[in-house]
Order: structure tokens, then C-alpha cells, then sequence
């Protein structure tokens, strides 16, 4: 692929108008009980996303799909970091020794399910049901080169952080424990196929490697889809994260979830949206912190102009009195910014 047929591609996603975005659809609201989908050499994609990429399932639109993702580690390095053999997942190891086809980036992605009526063009609606813990540990690492501050930290480290489903706690050393919010790292769809494969590590127009926290159960996740059957794939397993991840990882585990997949043919995006039950997220992806705060901008501003018919200044004035900037993440290659406003706000309009 050519720098300038990439560039073309982006072009082109870019110039598309934003409508009518954020109205849920109907979907089957009774979709009966989950398809299945756990990680084995043959249903994983290791590190890329590529709309080549054959599927490990077909579904249709309105379907729900429990999806069982894989923590983001080899055996011998959890074993080295203090982990009990016997506790490293054997779907883990089959992977290690049995897949060959992987890079350049190093999550293990459980997919891809190919959605059937999903084109490009489209938007793939991800209703994340639920989420739950698949392991009682979950681990936080850094190592030379990598995360915000490689020259304060030019060594590896490895934690094993034991986690209290119970009572919903990761007890981080004695002294101090975290309160779990379980998310997905990693949801997204194909790249165009002109981009061919691409690293499972920056987030991009396909979502991916987004690091959202926000993104736990009950929320949606709404992806431009650039292939055909969108072939969504999940990964990157999180137990909690801080805004900005910065040492290049969280509370790294295995966790399993139940999704809702429903492509909606009445909206267009350039980039992945978000809703929690209190709020909206639109999201800015770039290399430069600041462009991607400038695009987490003007996609609230467009947000607000498409679904409440404020004018563009109203917009962007209520974007700086009622919209938080929070920073996603700073280590992923294309650093994260997200906006959220939140839903309160919005009254119903008083009659004349």
C-alpha cells in the first residue's frame, strides 16, 4: 500500500458528513441466548487488524455474541513475574506455541465476527451488555523504551495484582486497593482494505486500542465500518485503568463479555462514539495530544449540531461550559483525548 492511496482513503472517510448519529436502534431487543466465541489458534487475530482477515464468526445484525478475550501476556513472562503455573490459562499457551501468523502488534484479539449486512459506510453499533472477570489476577508492567517516561524507567517490571471479584477490589500491595471497572482495551472493526494490515496497538478511524475506561457494561460503542461484515474483533482485557495508562499498561487480565451488534444503516461517522448511561463521548485520535484534543472537540461540536440542532457557535460555546477533556491514553502511538457532556443537560424543549 502507498503512503498517498492511504492518504486517499483517509481523505475520503474524512470528507463523509456526520448525520443523525446517536438514536439507538430497535436491533432484535429479544435476540435469545448468546453466540458463543472463545480464543483458540483458529479464532484469534495476534496483533493486527486486517479486512482480509478470514472470520471465526458469522452473526446477524441484532444478535448477541459472548465474547471470552485473552490476557495481554505471554506464560513464561507471568511465570517469571511470580504466577503459579497451574494458573496460567491453557488457552494461552496453545496460543503461544500453536500461532505463527501474528504482529506487528502484540494483543491477542478474539475475532474477528463477520456482521452480516454490515458495508462500508455503515456503522456498526456495539451494546456492550456485559462484562465479568475470567481471572482472579490481573497483572501491570513496564519495560525499557516504552510507556510516557522511558528514560525515568529503563528496566522491566512486572506486578501480579490479585483481584476480589467479590468485592470488586484489586489489592495492589498491602495498604491499597483499587476499585474494578472491567473494559474492553480493544474493540474495533476492520481498517479499509487499502491500509492492509495494521498494528493492534494506535487506535484509529477503525476504534481498536482505544483504552477508554468509560467503556464498561452498559455502554455503547458506535465504529465506522470500512469492510465488509465489519469483522469486529475484542481484546486487550482490563480490570481498571487511570486516564492516560501511563506506563503502557492496566490492571491487565482475561474477561468475558456479552455484546449486542447491530448495524445501522441510518447513520454516518468519521470516527467512534461512545454512550454511557450518563454520557456522550466523542473522541480525538493522534499522534499530537493537542490535535487529538482539537478533534474530541469538533466531533462534540458536531455531535451537538447533527443530534441537538444547536447552531455550530451554541455548540461550541456549550462545549466549553458542560464537556470534559479527559486524556484516554498517552502511550498507544496515536495518543487519545475524549469529550464527554453529559445527558442531564438536555431538557425537553419548552413550549411556545
Amino acid at each position: 500500500m502507498s503512503r498517498r492511496a492511504l492518504i486517499a482513503a483517509v481523505a475520503t472517510l474524512a470528507s463523509m458528513p456526520s448525520t443523525g448519529w446517536v438514536r439507538p436502534a430497535s436491533g432484535r431487543e429479544s435476540p435469545g441466548t448468546p453466540l458463543s466465541l472463545v480464543p483458540t489458534p483458529r479464532t484469534v487475530a495476534w496483533g493486527y487488524y486486517d479486512a482480509t482477515t478470514p472470520p471465526a464468526l458469522r452473526v446477524g445484525s441484532g444478535d448477541l455474541v459472548e465474547i471470552k478475550t485473552l490476557i495481554t501476556s505471554s506464560p513464561a513472562r507471568l511465570e517469571g513475574a511470580g504466577l503459579p503455573p497451574e494458573q496460567v490459562e491453557p488457552a494461552l499457551r496453545e496460543i503461544y506455541r500453536e500461532v505463527t501468523n501474528k504482529g506487528p502488534g502484540g494483543h491477542i484479539l478474539t475475532g474477528p465476527i463477520f456482521v452480516e449486512g454490515a458495508e462500508p459506510g455503515d456503522v456498526l453499533e456495539v451494546r456492550i451488555k456485559s462484562v465479568r472477570l475470567a481471572l482472579p489476577y490481573a497483572y501491570n508492567a513496564f519495560s525499557p523504551g516504552r510507556g510516557f517516561l522511558p528514560e525515568d524507567f529503563p528496566y522491566p517490571r512486572m506486578r501480579i495484582i490479585p483481584l476480589d471479584e467479590r468485592r470488586m477490589v484489586a489489592r495492589f500491595t498491602d495498604g491499597v486497593e483499587i476499585p474494578l471497572r472491567p473494559f474492553f482495551g480493544s474493540i474495533g472493526v476492520a481498517p479499509p482494505e487499502v491500509s492492509g494490515r495494521i498494528s493492534s496497538g494506535p487506535p484509529w478511524i477503525h476504534a481498536g486500542n482505544l483504552d477508554n475506561k468509560e467503556l464498561v457494561a452498559g455502554t455503547t460503542l458506535w465504529i465506522p465500518v470500512h469492510a465488509r461484515g465489519a469483522l469486529l474483533l475484542v481484546g486487550d482485557g482490563h480490570a481498571g485503568q487511570g486516564n492516560g495508562e501511563v506506563d503502557i499498561t492496566a490492571l491487565e487480565t482475561s474477561l468475558v463479555g456479552t455484546f449486542q451488534l447491530v448495524v445501522r444503516k441510518d447513520l454516518h461517522l468519521r470516527w467512534p462514539r461512545a454512550e454511557t448511561p450518563t454520557h456522550v463521548i466523542t473522541m480525538g485520535l493522534h499522534e499530537d495530544l493537542t490535535e487529538a484534543a482539537r478533534m474530541a472537540v469538533r466531533e462534540m461540536i458536531d455531535y451537538l449540531s447533527t443530534e441537538k440542532r444547536l447552531s455550530r457557535d451554541d455548540a461550541y460555546m456549550l462545549a466549553s461550559v458542560a464537556a470534559d477533556l479527559s486524556i484516554t491514553q498517552l502511550v498507544d502511538g496515536n495518543k487519545g483525548v475524549h469529550a464527554m457532556i453529559p445527558k442531564a443537560i438536555f431538557t425537553p424543549p419548552s413550549g411556545r
